[in-house]
């Protein structure tokens, strides 16, 4: 039977990956890789997160499954760092989920499930995801966010495009560090977007990957609490792979916010029995992890300086790139104040073909560039191979 299947594509990420490690040639910069490197190049373990772990080591006394809703204790720490008290805690329905991505598959299951056919998504988009929601059943449409010449969040595009919305299609929404651009909503353009999405009877899913790397740990919810105190359900996928470093660990959760306790009970048992037909039981160490950083104020406290540490050092390559590349190109400045580890630049894939081949740049053919993923010491360099395009 297996005569049956076509050979699929790969993944353009993953064979860039390929391409850059057969790559000899010292001084390659590899700027596709969604991950955060410190100045060696390295990828590292957070010291709370290895505190935490060698706390496991010491004291866990089983590894039986932890069930389809998965830790609760780290359901609980996880929406109080992501909703702080914006919600009733009762009216808020979570599940442990294989990372951010599973967190999403199972809310397009969710949706699909309750009758949703359409899920709206920003163009230009992370292109997994829109697979994902098709591969759940649903339609996939683009509105229009960001756009790549001006490096401007086009807004009012935005606003006119959810304006036609029908009720009951859901919207997907990035709650900071907006991948793949980099664009930032603003405060007051948050509070328009939820009054649209509230008198339209849109359904938001919110994306949040990359908590503590734009504005700060707080500064970085402060529209989505904004958006799910206005309307009446939310859904929020949230991941740990970023603002922990536990890329490989796949820690994440899907929470749902409603409008009462029974309603969340209802929704947390569609939850938990979605993910036992998916993947039964999620993975445990973690999100254990993660419960006992948030759950000791010592670990706590060394995880946000350590991840402080992360936002600012990322700020600051990306005020060195903008002021580096604005006379190549006028509107990379905005470049300085975008948040998180991406940008899009105005690149052909000539040009990625050509930074590749001749420099040993390596970035998708997109323009995507991981700013988290330079050394301080690489931005000079990459700046004059860039202006000499």
């Amino acid at each position: 039977m297996f005569d049956a299947l076509t050979r699929q594509p790969d993944d353009p990420l993953l064979a860039l990956i390929g391409l850059y490690r057969k790559d000899e040639r010292p001084g390659k910069v590899d700027l596709g890789v969604g991950v955060y490197r410190d100045e060696t190049g390295h990828t590292p373990i957070f010291r709370a997160v290895k505190a935490a772990e060698k706390r496991l080591l010491e004291t866990q006394d089983s590894k039986a499954y932890v069930g389809p809703e998965g830790d609760l204790v780290f359901i609980d720490h996880l929406w109080t760092l992501v909703g702080g008290d914006t919600v009733d805690r009762s009216h808020i329905a979570g599940v442990q989920t294989p990372g951010g991505s599973g967190a999403l598959r199972l809310a397009a299951d969710l949706i699909h499930q309750m009758g949703g056919k359409r899920i709206w998504i920003g163009l230009p988009s992370w292109p997994n995801h829109a697979s994902i929601f098709k591969t759940a059943g649903l339609e996939a449409a683009g509105y229009p966010f960001f756009d790549v010449p001006t490096q401007t969040v086009l807004f009012d595009n935005m606003i006119t495009a959810l304006q036609g919305a029908s009720a009951g299609d859901a919207v997907l929404l990035h709650a900071g560090c907006h991948n793949p651009t980099g664009g930032v909503i603003t405060e007051a353009q948050w509070m328009e977007l939820a009054a649209v999405i509230a008198e339209r009877g849109l359904l938001p899913l919110v994306d949040l990957a990359y908590q503590g790397f734009g504005r700060g740990l707080d500064e970085d919810v402060a529209g989505l609490r904004h958006l799910i105190g206005v309307v009446p359900e939310a859904l929020v996928a949230v991941s740990c792979s970023k603002s922990f470093g536990l890329y490989r660990e796949r820690a994440g959760a899907i929470f749902a916010v409603t409008t009462s306790s029974s309603s969340a009970d209802t929704v947390r048992s569609n939850l938990a029995g979605l993910a036992r037909t998916s993947y039964s039981m999620p993975p445990d160490h973690g999100a254990a992890i993660v419960r006992l950083i948030l759950s000791d104020a010592d670990l706590q406290r060394d995880w946000k300086e350590e991840l402080e540490t992360m936002r600012l050092r990322i700020t600051n390559i990306r005020r060195a790139l903008a002021e580096g590349l604005r006379d190549r190109w006028q509107a990379l400045g905005a470049v300085a104040s975008q948040e998180g580890m991406f940008s899009l630049l105005p690149l052909t894939e000539a040009d990625v073909m050509r930074l590749r081949n001749e420099h040993g740049i390596y970035m998708p053919g997109s323009g995507r560039i991981n700013i988290a993923g330079l050394k301080t010491a690489e931005v000079e360099s990459v700046i004059a191979k860039f202006r000499n395009l």
